[in-house]
C-alpha cells in the first residue's frame, strides 16, 4: 500500500491549506511573509485572509457589472425596437 509523504493531519476542507502544506513539506517551499509582498501582490494574493477576501470580492465585481452591463445593453435594444415601430 503506498504511503503519503505528508507528515500530520490536514483537514480536507482546506484544499488551499493542504496544497500548501504539501508543497511546503514535498518541495521546501514556504509562503511568503505579507511584508514581503508588494505592488498588487500585497492586495491580491493567496497567502493571507485579506488576500483572499480581496480576490473574492474582487470577482463578485467582476459579475455584478457584467450583469449589469448587460441589462442595460439588453433594456437600450428594447428601446429602440420598441420606439422604431411606432413611427
Amino acid at each position: 500500500m503506498p504511503t503519503s509523504p505528508v507528515k500530520g493531519r490536514i483537514p480536507l476542507s482546506s484544499f488551499g491549506h493542504l496544497i500548501t502544506e504539501v508543497k511546503r513539506q514535498l518541495f521546501g517551499i514556504e509562503a511568503p511573509a505579507a511584508v514581503e509582498l508588494t505592488g498588487w501582490r500585497k492586495y491580491f494574493n493567496s497567502y493571507t485572509l485579506q488576500g483572499r477576501r480581496n480576490c473574492v470580492l474582487a470577482t463578485y465585481g467582476v459579475l455584478v457589472l457584467s450583469a449589469a452591463a448587460y441589462l442595460m445593453h439588453s433594456r437600450n435594444k428594447e428601446g429602440r425596437q420598441t420606439s422604431s415601430s411606432t413611427t
